[in-house]
């Protein structure tokens, strides 16, 4: 038979069916030695999976203790059933545990252990909007329904926080209830989730009329678009409405359109559900040809004496990731040219606007027809439209939405 290290001759080439072929004590001897290098042990782990030896648990247990071992979360998950880790789960140190991804694993490895005292961290855990996160906090509270059943665990969280609630609704979802009332939850949350569980459109056409707030009425209109995609009834609901969206001082027209169309529709949970209709139902602008807004830039900043550098975009700017802007280095300054639209900036708008460079620069650009975001634009933040950034979720100015990157 082949041995481990031919099975894996190298990281991310693991022969998956070779491996099934191992009988279970080499494979368990081979992942508890931390002497063997993670990527070999890790195939290992899932070889394991359904037939792991009972002589080698306490060794492999004591790689789940062990801060430093690299496969915790893996084995944790492989010996997920073991009643004896219960107390060890619970105790106090693993609080402090600051591993990547420890926090969660342990909770999730509580709920399904059908311990009921995880039940509120993991609901907190189950309304994340991290996808890792959030499906270790339904695993382990599908864990504890499992064991102690649904009405149990609705008693134990009830009602009060936003995150109990969303488990309420999974749960109403999961037994066809209809959830159309979820709408109006004043968690935007809730409520977005609520509207991905809605699927009748009847029900959520009568729900318009009736909704408490404007907020639930535009969750069910959204909610019925994505069902029948039938622009022109969601255009007739908007109207009927009175077209409500969200006022930003000082935001105008075009700015507003560029930004609506570019990140409302895969905008945060906690957004205004205005932003998602009103992209629904209003026409995008034009997109530039952004090679020849380039061509534009680079030649009028040819023109104006300041020796630009060929343009790269903010992803090759900064070796990774991609943006809404592209990069053109000129007279010893860095300008930016939006990707949504006919925007221009200096990267360092607000600050040592006095230079020669900077002034030459804007004045050439807005003669080639490039509207200039200064500082006062730029910082406007744009209410309710919560977009992803770094970590971040929620709103963001002018300036970050029209010039945005992330790696």
């Amino acid at each position: 038979m082949r041995t481990i290290e031919t099975l894996i001759p190298q990281a991310g080439h693991a022969d998956t069916a070779g491996l099934l072929e191992v009988d279970a004590p080499t494979l368990a001897r081979y992942v508890a030695d931390p002497s063997h290098p993670w990527w070999r042990r890790s195939p290992c782990v899932s070889a394991l999976t359904g037939r792991v030896p009972e002589q080698y648990v306490p060794e492999l247990t004591a790689r789940i203790r062990d801060p430093h071992d690299e496969l915790r979360r893996e084995l944790l998950a492989l010996l997920a059933d073991r009643e004896e880790l219960l107390p060890w789960l619970r105790h106090e140190d693993r609080g402090s545990d600051t591993s990547y991804g420890m926090a969660e694993a342990f909770l999730k490895a509580r709920g399904l252990l059908g311990d009921r005292s995880a039940a509120h961290d993991l609901a907190t855990l189950a309304a994340s909007p991290s996808q890792g996160t959030r499906a270790a906090g339904e695993a382990g509270l599908d864990g504890l329904v499992d064991r102690h059943g649904t009405a149990t665990i609705l008693a134990d969280l009830g009602t009060d926080r936003p995150e109990d609630r969303l488990f309420r609704l999974r749960m109403r979802y999961r037994a066809d209830e209809d959830v159309t009332d979820a709408l109006a939850d004043p968690d935007r949350r809730v409520a977005h989730r609520a509207q991905w569980c809605a699927d009748d459109p009847d029900r959520l056409r009568a729900y318009i009329g009736e909704a408490p707030t404007t907020e639930a009425k535009l969750w069910a209109a959204y909610a019925l678009h994505g069902l029948t995609e039938d622009t022109a009834e969601t255009r007739a609901v908007y109207d009927n409405l009175g077209r409500p969206r969200v006022e930003v001082e000082d935001l105008d027209e075009e700015l507003r359109a560029a930004i609506v169309h570019e990140y409302a529709p895969g905008c945060e949970t906690t957004s205004d559900p205005r932003w998602r209709i009103e992209v629904l139902c209003t026409d995008p602008p034009a997109r530039p040809d952004v090679d020849d807004q380039l061509r534009r830039a680079t030649a009028a900043l040819t023109t104006a004496g300041l020796a630009p550098k060929p343009p790269v975009s903010c992803g090759e700017d900064n070796q990774q990731g991609d943006g809404t802007y592209h990069v053109i280095e000129a007279g010893g300054r860095r300008f930016l040219i939006s990707t949504l639209g006919p925007f221009a900036t200096d990267e360092e708008e607000g600050y040592e606007e006095d230079s020669a460079a900077y002034a030459t620069a804007r004045h050439a650009l807005e003669r080639a027809g490039f509207r200039w975001i200064d500082a006062e634009t730029g910082t406007i933040r744009v209410t309710d439209l919560c977009v992803y950034y770094f970590g971040g979720r929620g709103p963001l100015t002018v300036g970050a939405l029209l010039f945005y990157w992330q790696d």
